[in-house]
């Protein structure tokens, strides 16, 4: 009798510090898919505000430069929307987010090469270089290259 008190109480012990440990792991600091699928809606949404400005028409009017960068910064928030769609990891949303990011790097290009000043810094640290929202290289360097070739 003694042994199967003893039995019981190592099984009841048992499942207890399963549960416990079970929890633990569930509730473990860091990005989940939810989190990551917030940031990146978060810096796409940013993206898609940045290119509806005042004036932002006559932007693209204004220099081979600026407009070119507006319709780079334009194709990474198309691009950024797609890959949103079909992401359901968080390494799929750090795609949407950098693509975004470096959709808004071309707004800001576009602005500089009209002289106007950034109208909010942006408070996340530069990304990393990118492939790009084209696959072939970042599109800044297109711009660089449109604002030496009038």
């Amino acid at each position: 009798m003694g042994y199967a008190i003893a039995l019981s109480a190592l099984l009841i012990a048992g499942t207890v510090a399963a549960v416990v440990a079970l929890r633990r792991t569930r509730t473990a600091p860091g990005a989940t898919d939810l989190d990551a699928e917030a940031e990146a809606n978060r810096w796409l949404i940013r993206l898609g505000g940045s290119l509806m400005p005042p004036g932002a028409s006559s932007w693209a009017n204004n220099g081979t430069t600026a407009g070119r960068a507006l319709t780079d910064a334009a194709e990474c928030h198309r691009t950024a929307r797609s890959l949103l769609a079909e992401a359901r990891t968080a390494a799929e949303y750090e795609r949407v987010t950098r693509t975004a990011q470096e959709g808004l790097r071309h707004v800001e290009a576009a602005r500089e090469a009209l002289g106007q000043a950034a109208e909010q810094a942006s408070a996340a640290p530069e990304p990393a270089p990118l492939q790009g929202c084209f696959g072939v290289g970042s599109g800044l360097a297109r711009t660089g290259a449109a604002e030496n070739n009038p």
